[in-house]
């Protein structure tokens, strides 16, 4: 069933992948995927929920730390009893937030990602002008043979994604 969708991956992106450097494959999946993963977390969770779970933790906090300067052991007993309510609801908030998204995004990046490595498991996509300690651990972790001063694909894709996601994330305004 994979290699099904691997031979339509290699025909829809093959092109690219036989006549561009990695760096720019790489990059372009990163924005795609980055940006897709972004707005179905969009979609799939309820945005005014979750700012209005962080406006309540903020002032959560700001009570907590006034109480806390004041001495007031009474206000520090209530505030402990809604702190409990409070992460009650950040449970229910967090499993929805997490959830409903990873259903969907977890086979899209597994396939892909799968994919992806059949061209570039130990190809060297972004090289750093000075040997990164991050680097030289990560390869390490993962018994790769790239050296402390490069970073693969899937380091460079998280950097890519995240960065796109960031942007995205500020851009519609998500909590």
């Amino acid at each position: 069933m994979l290699e099904g969708i691997y031979e339509f991956l290699d025909k829809v992106f093959g092109p690219m992948i036989l006549n561009y450097h990695p760096l720019w494959v790489v990059t372009v999946s990163g924005i795609i995927l980055g940006a897709f993963f972004t707005l179905l977390n969009y979609v799939l969770v309820d945005q005014e929920k979750m700012k209005k779970l962080q406006k309540m933790s903020r002032e959560f906090q700001k009570e907590y730390k006034a109480a806390q300067a004041a001495k007031d052991e009474k206000k520090m007993r209530k505030l402990q009893q809604k702190q409990m309510e409070l992460l009650k609801l950040q449970n229910e908030v967090m499993k929805d937030s997490m959830l409903k998204p990873m259903i969907f995004t977890l086979p899209i990046f597994w396939i892909f990602f799968g994919w992806l490595r059949r061209w570039y498991v130990e190809v060297g996509v972004v090289k750093a002008p000075f040997n990164f300690f991050i680097f030289d651990w990560f390869h390490k972790m993962y018994h790769s043979g790239l050296p402390a001063n490069e970073l693969g694909y899937i380091g460079w894709y998280v950097l890519t994604s995240m960065a796109v996601g960031y942007i995205l994330r500020k851009f519609l305004d998500m909590a």
